[in-house]
C-alpha cells in the first residue's frame, strides 16, 4: 500500500545535472517537471510505501481528463526519464 506524503512540503528532489529539466512545486509532494521552453511533461509526486519514499511518474490524459500513473520508482532521476522518454 502506497500513501501520498502530505503532513508537510517537502523539498523538491534533486535531479541530474545535463537534462535540462526542472521542477515546480504543484503542492506539497508534487512537481510539474518542466523541459527546457517551459512545457509542462507530468508530474513527479512523492509516495510513502513500506519500504520508504518512492517517486510517481503522472501524466495527464486529455482524453480521459485524468492523470494516469507511469509508474514508482526509487530515485526522482527514474521517475523523470520516465515522463522524458514515454511520449
Amino acid at each position: 500500500m502506497t500513501t501520498t506524503i502530505e503532513a508537510a512540503p517537502h523539498r523538491a528532489p534533486t535531479l541530474a545535472r545535463g537534462t535540462g529539466l526542472r521542477l515546480a512545486s504543484a503542492a506539497p509532494s508534487l512537481w510539474r517537471v518542466l523541459d527546457r521552453s517551459g512545457r509542462v511533461l507530468g508530474h513527479l509526486q512523492a509516495v510513502l510505501d513500506g519500504n520508504g519514499v518512492r517517486f510517481r511518474a503522472r501524466r495527464f490524459h486529455p482524453a480521459s481528463g485524468a492523470f494516469r500513473n507511469l509508474g514508482d520508482f526509487w530515485s526522482p532521476d527514474d521517475a523523470v526519464d520516465c515522463l522524458r522518454f514515454a511520449r
